[in-house]
This record gives C-alpha cells, structure tokens and sequence, in this order.
C-alpha cells in the first residue's frame, strides 16, 4: 500500500483501467437493504428504541399533497462556498435540504407504516422532478464546484430512497420509467465533471461512486456501477498500511473528519455491491481492506494522537456531537455483528442522514443494541471536547 504522498494515489487514467468486467448488475430490485425482512422485523420486534422509531415515522408521517407541492429546480443551480460563506451557503442550499429529506422521509414512513400510499407518493413526488428535468442546469467552475458537490448528495438521496419502495409499487408504469430516465441522465451529466484535484478522487469521488452505484443497480446500467466499484479499489489502492486515507489526512486538523467522512460513503457502497452478489468487503489490494481503514478511523476517533505525523494531534471535533456522520457505522455494525461501535452510538441513536440511507437505526440497528433513546446532550459535548484536549 502506498505512503502519504498524493501522487501515489491511483491516477484517473489509472482508475480508468481497471478491469471491472466482472462486476455487472444482478438484482435491480435489490436496494441498500433487505426491505422486506427488515419490515418483518420492525413489526414484530419489542425494542422500545425502535417501536418509538416506528410510531413516530408512521404517525408523523408527511402529508403527499403537501409535499407535491414542493417546487422543482429548474433554473441554474449556483450555490456559494461553505467555509467562506456558511451563512450564504445555507440559504441557498435549504431548497436542496428539503428535497433529500422528503426523500428519506417517505421511504421511512413507508418502511415504518407498510402503506402504499407513501411509496406511491414518493413516486409521484420523483416524477415531478423528472418531467421538469429538474436539477439538470447547474454552475460548475473548478474555482466555484458547489452546486456540483450539492448535487451529489441529491442525487443518492433520491437513488437510496427510491431503491426501498420501488419493488413495492406496481403500478405507475410511466412515472417510474420517467424517474429512473431522470436519474440515469442527471448521474451520467454529473460524472462527466472529473473535477479538479481536490475532488476528482478523494471523498468527492466516493459520493459521486454512492449514486453511481445505487443508479446503475436501479437502472441496470453496468458502467455507471461499475464507476460506484471503482471508489472501493481506489480507496484501497491509495490506503497507507494502518488504513488511512492520504488525501483526507492532507486536511490536517480536520483529518480525522475527514477520514470518517470518506467510510461514510465507501461502507454504502459496499453493501450496495454486497447485495448484487459479490463479496467485496472481502476486497484486498497490497495486504489491504476497507477494515483496516475502519480500524484506523476507530483509533483516531478515540485518540487522535494515533495519527502520528500524518496530521497534528489537535484536531477538530465538533463533528462527533452530529448523529449523521456516523450512518456508517450502523450499515458496518448489522453486517458484521460487531458491538464495539455501541459505546460510541449509544447516545446517537437513532442516527438520521437527510441524503445518505436516510433513518440508518431503524433501518439497520440489530434490537438487542440498544434498547432505549439516550439524550445525553453533556456526554456529545464531552466526547467532542476530550478529543480536543487529546
């Protein structure tokens, strides 16, 4: 495996290489999770944590009508910085926020109340989009990428969700066809941006690889899963022996963030190439797999000193108070029966990412975890403040 040296990282020439033949789309109806066991479950489960999830999504579900009358975008999406501009950056991206979480809020409630009538709504919501082309227009300048990075996130909000009610829905024959033409169009204009640098291969990529592979399950397009496969043999391939991730360790004080950040989509894309057949968590490049890099973020989590000269010692926690960067590790957790995770969720649960899986506990949480909702707002702030101290 390779050092820290950017320029060891795989090239996109390189990436373009790579034999993927192999990988090809088994089972379309197959979405990120196993719905119909996990609604069995949920149903006849007594895990107080996630009855308490059950009720709320089914009886403060939205309402279709008003969600179908959220307004579609149309016109060119330009959003400002984040870091320069954060309170600029929020306005313009609450339209976006909005539709990931009407997203993810009709899968769940259609997983939580079994009622077609979320399912379908959601269906209908997609297809107002896709008979608008919506999204399609956006500014992108390597200078000024953020409608482009924006747009990642909407696009694996819309595929995650859509993959959970779609082998549900039986009729609505032209509104799927619609959305799923919209979502392959909008994913293949996107990856065609590489992106400069900064993007075109570290945690960016990886979200871009999120889409893609769910996309290309949904609409059977082998390439564009094939572009989701690749983000797991490059992040491998860049891997340093202790499973960091050289570009997200280039962030210094926000490495540890930024490690985190990247299994928060590798580790979805790995268990949406799971269910298509394929033992890819299994995946060794030079001695290395995506365990490793999960033992290496584990470790600076809990002391970032671990990091040795990778990245200062100090570095910024604030992330570890939010619940949603952490939906991986409920995904990693239910394939692996593994409960070292659960001192660090206990007082996160139920973990909820807007764009990336949506309700991540009531989806994947195994019922003998945890048994109740923690609120312990003085235990995140101490986790957040013992790691600056470190």
């Amino acid at each position: 495996m390779s050092g820290t040296s950017m320029v060891e990282a795989l090239t996109l020439e390189e990436r373009e290489q790579l034999d993927l033949s192999q990988y090809t789309v088994t089972r379309p109806d197959a979405s990120y999770f196993d719905i119909q066991e996990r609604i069995e479950l949920l149903h006849e489960t007594e895990n107080s944590l996630l009855l308490q999830h059950r009720e709320e999504l089914a009886n403060y579900a939205p309402s279709c009508r008003q969600r179908l009358e959220i307004p579609t975008i149309t016109e060119r999406m330009r959003i400002p910085g984040f870091y320069p501009t954060p309170e600029a950056w929020e306005l313009a991206t609450e339209p976006l926020f909005q539709f990931e979480d009407t997203v993810s809020e009709l899968a769940g409630a259609y997983v939580a109340s079994r009622s077609d009538y979320y399912a379908e709504c959601l269906v209908r919501f997609l297809d107002q989009w896709a008979q608008d082309d919506a999204l399609l227009e956006f500014h992108y300048h390597w200078t000024q990428p953020q409608a482009w990075f924006s747009l990642e996130s909407m696009i694996f909000a819309a595929g995650m969700a859509y993959s959970v009610v779609r082998p549900t829905v039986e009729g609505l024959h032209e509104e799927r066809e619609r959305v799923e033409d919209w979502l392959n169009r909008l994913a293949s204009v996107h990856m065609e941006i590489e992106g400069a640098d900064s993007s075109c291969c570290n945690n960016h990529f990886y979200r871009r690889a999120l889409y893609a592979a769910m996309v290309g399950v949904l609409t059977e397009d082998d390439e564009m899963f094939r572009f989701g496969v690749s983000a797991i043999y490059s992040a491998l391939h860049d891997m340093t022996e202790r499973g960091a991730f050289p570009l997200e360790m280039e962030r210094g004080r926000r490495a540890t963030h930024y490690q985190n950040y990247a299994l928060l989509y590798l580790v979805p894309i790995m268990e949406i190439v799971h269910r298509q057949g394929y033992d890819i968590y299994d995946k060794e490049i030079d001695g290395g797999t995506i365990h490793d890099a999960i033992d290496f973020g584990m470790a600076i989590l809990e002391d970032p000193s671990e990091l040795g000269d990778l990245a200062p010692s100090e570095q910024f926690t604030d992330f570890l108070k939010d619940n949603q960067y952490f939906a991986w590790m409920e995904i990693y957790r239910a394939r692996f029966g593994e409960s070292r995770f659960d001192d660090f969720l206990r007082s996160l649960r139920p973990i909820y990412n807007r764009s990336a899986g949506g309700y991540l506990t009531f989806y994947f949480m195994d019922p003998d975890a945890q048994e109740h909702i923690v609120h312990d707002e003085e235990e995140r702030q101490t986790r957040a403040f013992e790691g600056i101290l470190n």
